[in-house]
């Protein structure tokens, strides 16, 4: 079942109406009041939508901007451009095994998760920040309140599509929240805090072509039964924050713990030939306010939560801070 927030809803009858937010608010009150509360605010918006002649749903299926996507859609198409892209992770569940990749993209309209399943998942090592994408055969889940875009077996999708362009992307920020107040459910959230413990990148061998882990065996390094000659290598990074309300631990994969270090991998692998190079780098980073986005889990082994960077910003731009906090203040 097609499903769209009240507050989108909203913006529809906003926008092809000259109709206020006041205005919408009491004819969904009086719709309410009429149907003695038998229908939701969401159903109460619909039927205003429908009585203005207002085509809430643009589409159901076929080609889509971020914006028009909704819970439940199928066979979608999306033309948009690569924001961040996300490790490839292997899963074993009780029912099955495989593998999951996603990405960030976006376009004019907004941005969404894409989330690849199975065979598809291969297909994030041949992407890369910038490049445009054409999803095909998606659907559409909602997670934690956020729209994701999923391919399985049935979808398709096409790196930098001859003729396809995208705009600029109008960008959506994960939602802010103090450390003290994150769950294990937090999947795109964004947290401010102070660096207060940085710990040395782990290094680990990879297939340069593929990016998957390589494993040495019987005096050589293998992936997926393939002898790596030469492997390239990948990292983590591991640092505590502190917001004044608690402190949590963030992991930092490739791309983010170059973001936090602003560094280059060739950088980044001195560390590995000479760790004592590292020192300068946490004496750098203690006590830095930095920013990230990601997904919040849990640590079974320490029991404890954990946030897993998809952006890292070491920088957080002091106005735009200043911005929100006048926003969130009370009336």
């Amino acid at each position: 079942m097609l499903q769209m927030p009240y507050a989108e809803i909203v913006e529809k009858i906003k926008e092809k109406s000259d109709l206020s937010d006041a205005d919408i608010q009491a004819k969904v009150d009086e719709k309410l009041e009429q149907l003695s509360g038998l229908i939701s605010r969401e159903g109460a918006a619909h039927i205003i939508a429908n009585e203005l002649g207002i085509k809430v749903f643009d589409g159901f299926s076929g080609r889509l901007k971020v914006k028009n996507i909704m819970a439940g859609m199928r066979d979608v198409e999306l033309v948009a451009k690569v924001l961040a892209v996300y490790e490839v992770r292997e899963f074993t569940t009780a029912k099955a095994s495989g593998k999951v990749a996603s990405l960030m993209a976006g376009d004019e309209t907004g941005s969404i998760r894409i989330v690849m399943w199975g065979d598809k998942a291969d297909a994030a090592k041949e992407i890369s920040s910038g490049n445009i994408i054409k999803v095909q055969g998606a659907y559409v889940k909602e997670n934690n309140h956020l729209k994701e875009l999923h391919m399985g077996d049935r979808g398709a999708l096409t790196i930098n599509p001859e003729g396809e362009a995208v705009g600029e992307i109008k960008q959506t920020a994960g939602i802010r929240k103090q450390i003290a107040k994150l769950t294990e459910s937090d999947d795109d959230v964004e947290v401010m805090g102070t660096i207060v413990q940085l710990f040395e990148p782990r290094f680990f061998e990879i297939d340069p072509d593929t990016k998957r882990r390589a494993h040495f065996r019987d005096g050589q390094y293998v992936c997926d039964g393939k002898v790596i000659a030469k492997p390239d290598y990948s990292y983590v990074m591991n640092a505590f924050l502190d917001d004044g309300t608690d402190n949590i631990r963030a992991v930092f994969f490739r791309n983010q713990a170059l973001q936090l270090l602003s560094i280059s991998h060739e950088e980044m692998l001195k560390y590995k030939e000479s760790p004592e190079l590292f020192e300068d780098e946490k004496t750098k980073m203690l006590g830095e306010i930095i920013k990230i986005r990601g997904r919040v889990s849990k640590n079974q082994m320490f029991d404890r939560l954990e946030i897993v960077a998809r952006t890292a910003d070491p920088h957080p731009n002091p106005k735009e801070e200043l911005r929100r906090l006048e926003a969130e203040k009370p009336a």
